[in-house]
């Protein structure tokens, strides 16, 4: 029996087709590159962000000493809440400021991620227009030629 073998059509279309892969494969890896850059800087910042979530778990739980002691007068009891919610306050804004500024160092490594990528992509289209022009234009010189 007679085997039947079937071409494929888009290899041969592609074949036949004068297209610079290189192009392709050179925006895959910028693109590649582009998002390991983006995900360094976001793993940065998560890392950042749980080095002050634990250092404000464990200054609480340093506090929290002080309220739990046993005191020799009930008043007392009143001032230790008093001095933790005092201390507390101080160090919520001192940690939420340690995280503003972690999103401030996000947010400026992100506008420069984005400036350098917006100019090595114009740099690679005006290259690639260069290019296509010089490849068109000996195209039709040499089309000319042929049909003088």
């Amino acid at each position: 029996m007679a085997k039947n073998t079937y071409e494929n059509p888009f290899a041969k279309l592609f074949a036949d087709l004068p297209v610079d892969t290189k192009a392709f494969n050179d925006v895959f890896k910028n693109a590649a590159e582009l998002g390991e850059r983006f995900s360094r800087v976001a793993l940065n910042a998560a890392e950042k962000n749980a080095e002050i979530s634990n250092k404000w778990t464990k200054d609480t739980l340093a506090k929290m000493a002080g309220v739990t002691k046993v005191q020799a007068d009930p008043a007392d009891y009143s001032k230790a809440a008093t001095d933790f919610a005092s201390a507390s306050v101080e160090a919520a804004s001192e940690h939420v400021a340690a995280f503003a500024e972690v999103a401030k160092k996000v947010q400026m490594e992100t506008v420069e991620l984005m400036l350098a990528a917006g100019k090595e992509a114009q740099a690679e289209a005006t290259a690639a227009v260069k290019k296509a022009t010089t490849e068109a234009t000996d195209a039709v010189k040499k089309a000319t030629f042929k049909a003088a």
